[in-house]
């Protein structure tokens, strides 16, 4: 299929996919580091084995010159959301490329099964403006809600208190980088390439609640 969206360098873009039929693509928490060690390792210039790398920490990983810098990331059991800047051309098609087939090729050996992961080519949306720009960071983050209350847009948050703790404890997303600083997390992450909206957690997290209260109606 032909892509609609054209990337350029120095914009910014939400990258989003899922698994083939809506199957699950992160069956154990096992799948989900593989793909994070994946996001880091695939985001460079420098060709990888990953048997080389498999025990390294992210800190002594050698990838070369970054392809894209990612701002926001969220693992779900069938999909994944990343928000990033292209810095070089073609950047995020050869960091995407890298990642989906080396995690496509982990995934089929490890589970048994032949044939493509992905539902397609990833999907992109050219974030044309700040306050869109703002906004993902939220709803990228505020993705693991479902996993605790599937119908919390429908319905509103019966527990906004527990929703907050959940999110802060969500290993598999960049809000616990926000929240703690992780140093992991901090690796995979170039914050200061763009716009500073949060100085601090208590920032972020008051964003988080707003949008928690717009898009659900509380009962």
């Amino acid at each position: 299929m032909e892509r609609k969206t054209v990337f350029s360098v120095d914009e910014y873009y939400h990258i989003y996919d899922r698994g083939v039929d809506k199957r699950i693509i992160f069956i154990d928490d096992y799948d989900r580091d593989r793909f994070v060690k994946l996001l880091f390792v695939s985001n460079g210039t420098r060709s990888f084995v990953y048997r080389d790398i498999q025990n390294r920490p992210l800190s002594e990983i050698d990838t070369g010159p970054r392809l894209v810098v990612i701002g926001a990331y969220c693992l779900m059991p069938n999909h994944f959301h990343f928000l990033v800047r292209e810095i070089v051309d073609g950047g995020i098609s050869k960091f995407m490329g890298k990642l989906l087939t080396s995690y496509s090729s982990y995934f089929n050996k490890r589970h048994g099964r032949t044939g493509r992961l992905f539902e397609g080519t990833f999907k992109a949306e050219h974030v044309f403006y700040d306050g869109y720009l703002k906004y993902l960071f939220s709803y990228i983050h505020l993705n693991p809600i479902k996993l605790i209350q599937k119908d919390w847009k429908e319905k509103g948050i019966r527990n906004k208190s527990a929703a907050v703790k959940y999110l802060n404890n969500y290993q598999y997303s960049s809000y616990i980088e926000y929240s703690t600083g992780s140093v992991d997390g901090s690796l995979i992450l170039s914050k200061n390439a763009f716009p500073e909206y949060f100085t601090d957690i208590a920032d972020m997290e008051t964003e988080v609640v707003e949008w928690l209260d717009t898009w659900g109606v509380n009962t």
